[in-house]
């Protein structure tokens, strides 16, 4: 079948298989849908059309079968989501992390990576100065400053009933008394 041949066959039954899908499945649109990717299929295989003798009753048998399939897949999607138990609840996030997270966002993006990679991410300060092409001073540094920084973001301030450093060790970032500093 040429192309001219096969361009006219289709003018000619699109409309008569769509009607006829439209019935087995009781969608316009799906019926629509599988007889396009039927005829899709049929274009790949033109050149055999004529031996075939029927290549109507082929797209419609390859048009059945595709809406079968969809209904199938369908079916089997719907099983699988009736079987699912819904989600139960999810607690919201604890404050301390909430709190935690607020201030890691106030942070320099530097410190708060060294700060997330060494605390939260168990990475060596050596390793975070490979992985960053940083000096391991500057990382040091950095980590410093970012602990300082945090502790004032968390810091206890009773009129505006702030977080203290205990929240902060509870969200797993070690703070350091020493002399004074954070």
């Amino acid at each position: 079948m040429t192309e001219d041949e096969f361009d006219a066959f289709y003018a000619a039954a699109f409309p008569r298989l769509t009607g006829q899908l439209s019935a087995f499945t009781g969608d316009r649109e799906e019926a629509q849908d599988v007889v396009q990717e039927a005829f899709v299929r049929a274009w790949d295989r033109r050149g055999d059309f004529l031996a075939d003798e029927a290549p109507e009753a082929w797209i419609r048998t390859v048009a059945i079968r595709l809406a079968v399939s969809r209904w199938r897949r369908a079916r089997r999607w719907l099983e699988l989501v009736r079987r699912t138990p819904p989600p139960g609840a999810v607690p919201g996030p604890d404050p301390d992390h909430t709190a935690l997270v607020a201030a890691l966002r106030q942070l320099p993006k530097a410190q708060r990576m060294v700060i997330v990679l060494h605390h939260l991410c168990d990475v060596s300060v050596e390793q975070i100065a490979s992985d960053t092409g940083a000096p391991v001073g500057t990382v040091k540094a950095r980590l410093y400053r970012g602990r300082a920084a945090l502790a004032k973001h968390l810091a206890v301030d009773e009129a505006d009933g702030a977080a203290d450093t205990g929240e902060l060790r509870k969200a797993g970032v070690p703070v350091r008394k020493e002399s004074g500093r954070v």
